[in-house]
């Protein structure tokens, strides 16, 4: 398991219509302290009664946090006023002693640790942890403090990733001995559990067999030692608990057939699912469309004016973009152009006119890392910036003019993976609005003569569990009739606002009671009038697009949210992908209050619910009759979108991942992978892959679709994709 990051509450206010439940202050107070390692105020905070056992919104304790920070000093302060050490907390299922066991200086992580077994820290899962990183130095340490039960002991030898290492003598020096190997006919039970199983959003699980022992490892480095209670295939679920440690167990679901087809990992209250990876990846293209095929003429251009098009549908039907291009040869490429910086904000189209922004780092060799992986590393680039607006030619690419809307430090780091710009700039034929979180609101005109500029405050969209962990701000701006709305949802003071589109006036602002999120809103027609529609953490909202006021609320939801809503075939698809919960909603307009599905998947404003299967990063679409989600990892559903009945599950492909999300026209649907190909798809019930184009460098942004183009946005380049001449 990696080192996670600390688990600090973003103000644990709760608050209902007009109920408003905010916990203690002097306990927020002790919680931060704890992760600062601030002994002085934790002992004044205790004295004044702050409650030591008190959990943030997240399970964790002040212990907690400072073991996880590696407060070592902060522990014993804590330890010595009789805090739990063995509490778990509720997203990551883990000890304070699993947590301090992965302190990066060893000298503390031993103090630590000895100070946690001192005062009754139960040592297993440290020792688990170390015995597989090879940290001898904690291994011995558990060791000396007591001898741990046999299978503990028997678990950890098996686990060590460095035979023959000082963790190997020390755990033979106390007495460990090699687990026992299960028998041919056990043998061949257990072969049924091996395989490799992954979340919705790509982190993978292997089972196998080895030296005649079950166990399994994640991507994150955890190990167990697996012991099902029934090795005999059967119908239904098979418990197997994880050797030495008595709060993580797994559950193997098995089909009709009797194969096991889901692990899901127990460990306290903390489940995590495994779907099992037998979707076989797609390398043949099943189907080639020809030139030709893409000759249909455009008889009604339509704009692309903000994320995803309108009304964040994503679909362009009647535009005829082509579905094959070579930019090698040029097929199809009608042309590019370089665009400075780093930004993985989206372009959008009006008319003849491509505008989007970007983020100019005066460090050359800024950091940038696509990819899957799960480290929440922020960005140590924190040198001058510009922030930039950009108005191309549709036809040619050739840059119409340039407008740089700020220089200067960016107030917040960003995520590895992100950029200083996420935001897809919004226009209504006379305005181009550019939103860049902290670093302000900015609208021009379409000659790119500034109108106003607006300071909306501190945006730091960061890590939910750590207030430290910046991961940089992402929700674009929507341009509604006269007034631009932006969801600003951040660490603490969460609000959604309304400026007016002429003169950037505040029109309205509503305080969210929400933790950061990266969903753009958007505006639907329901049978009642306009909704504004959020997506966050704590709940999905409806709004009053004219005045802010709340309409109704729904949950649960993820603890990150970043798909945006998004209406089709008359229902509001909202969804997320971070576990524990993956949801995927189809409601109603028109709910007023808490609507949320009270004890099953659907209710008076739901249409059909899931609880499973909401990608993390791209936006859902719906096309026809089907809802197409694709997870960060390359599986492509597809659903009913009527009554959430699953169609088919496919591999896209890619060894990178998918941040942005499809758009769909004319019978196709286009995925671009951050591996830089841009897969297309054929709309339908039925898996068919017609295209995979090579664009060579990372797709971090979704593309635009208008008038025979598609506009595709690389890592360096902005590209205009439409059909030309043999």
């Amino acid at each position: 398991m990696k080192k996670m990051t600390g688990f600090c509450t973003l103000g644990a206010v709760l608050c209902f219509g007009a109920a408003c439940h905010c916990a203690n202050n002097v306990n927020e107070e002790l919680w931060d302290a704890a992760r600062r390692g601030d002994v002085k105020t934790i002992e004044s905070l205790l004295s004044k009664g702050a409650d030591i056992e008190a959990k943030t919104h997240y399970g964790a304790t002040a212990l907690w946090l400072a073991a996880n920070k590696g407060q070592l000093e902060a522990v014993k302060a804590l330890l010595a006023h009789k805090a739990d050490p063995n509490v778990i907390d509720g997203v990551w299922g883990q000890t304070p002693a699993a947590m301090a066991a992965e302190a990066e200086k060893p000298p503390v992580r031993t103090e630590m640790m000895k100070s946690l077994l001192a005062h009754g820290a139960d040592p297993s899962a440290a020792l688990m942890e170390s015995a597989a990183s090879g940290n001898a130095d904690v291994v011995q340490t558990v060791l000396a403090a007591g001898k741990p039960a046999p299978e503990t002991l028997g678990a950890a030898l098996f686990l060590n990733a460095a035979p023959e290492t000082g963790v190997t003598k020390a755990l033979k020096a106390a007495g460990s001995k090699p687990l026992a190997a299960a028998r041919d006919a056990e043998l061949k039970a257990l072969s049924a559990y091996e395989g490799t199983y992954e979340t919705h959003n790509g982190m993978k699980l292997t089972v196998a067999i080895r030296d005649g022992v079950l166990w399994a490892k994640s991507a994150y480095g955890d190990a167990y030692v697996l012991k099902p209670e029934a090795a005999v295939p059967q119908i239904g679920q098979t418990r197997a608990k994880a050797e030495g440690l008595g709060y993580v167990h797994f559950i193997f679901d098995r089909d009709g057939t009797g194969a096991v087809v889901r692990a899901t990992r127990q460990r306290g209250t903390i489940e995590l699912p495994f779907e099992r990876s037998a979707l076989p990846k797609n390398e043949q293209k099943l189907a080639t469309p020809s030139l030709e095929d893409d000759a249909a003429r455009v008889t009604m251009p339509e704009p692309w004016p903000s994320f995803r098009g309108p009304g964040a549908s994503g679909v362009a039907d009647g535009q005829h973009p082509p579905a094959i291009w070579d930019i090698d040869k040029g097929t199809n490429i009608r042309w590019k152009a370089s665009i400075p910086g780093l930004a993985h904000s989206s372009p959008i189209v009006w008319g003849d006119r491509v505008f989007l922004t970007t983020a100019v780092s005066s460090n050359p060799n800024t950091d940038f890392k696509p990819g899957l992986y799960g480290a929440g590393t922020s960005s140590a680039d924190t040198s001058k910036h510009a922030w930039r607006v950009y108005c191309l030619s549709a036809v040619d690419g050739r840059i119409l003019w340039d407008r740089t809307a700020r220089e200067g430090v960016p107030k917040f780091k960003r995520h590895i993976k992100s950029s200083q710009n996420n935001q897809t700039p919004a226009a209504d034929g006379s305005h181009v609005v550019a939103y860049f979180g902290s670093e302000g609101l900015y609208c021009y005109d379409l000659e790119g003569t500034l109108l106003w500029h607006q300071d909306v405050g501190a945006i730091d969209a960061g890590a939910f569990n750590d207030p430290e962990a910046q991961w940089g701000a992402a929700s674009s701006p929507i341009i509604y009739r006269d007034l631009v709305i932006v969801q600003c949802d951040r660490q603490k003071d969460s609000f959604i606002a309304a400026y007016d589109l002429a003169t950037g006036r505040p029109a309205w602002s509503t305080r969210r009671d929400e933790q950061p999120s990266w969903s753009t809103p958007t505006v639907i027609q329901g049978p009642g009038g306009d909704e504004l529609v959020t997506n966050a953490p704590r709940f999905a909202r409806g709004y009053d697009p004219r005045t802010g006021r709340e309409l109704w609320r729904l949950g649960p939801h993820s603890e990150i949210a970043v798909p945006t809503p998004f209406l089709a075939q008359g229902l509001i698809f909202i969804a997320d992908g971070y576990h524990p919960i993956q949801p995927i909603y189809a409601v109603l307009p028109g709910g007023s209050g808490d609507i949320s599905p009270k004890g099953g998947d659907s209710g008076p404003y739901v249409a059909w619910s899931r609880k499973r299967g909401g990608p993390y990063m791209p936006t859902p679409i719906v096309y026809g009759p089907h809802l197409y989600t694709c997870s960060n990892s390359g599986v492509l559903a597809c659903y009913e979108a009527r009554t959430g009945r699953e169609v088919y599950k496919s591999r896209l492909g890619g060894s990178n991942g998918y941040s942005a999300s499809p758009v769909a026209a004319d019978g196709r649907l286009y995925f671009a992978g951050e591996d830089g190909d841009v897969r297309v798809v054929k709309a339908g019930p039925q898996y068919e892959l017609l295209a995979d184009n090579k664009m060579k460098e990372p797709c971090m942004a979704t593309p635009a679709i208008s008038n025979g183009m598609i506009f595709i946005r690389t890592q360096h380049w902005m590209y205009g994709i439409g059909r030309t001449k043999k």
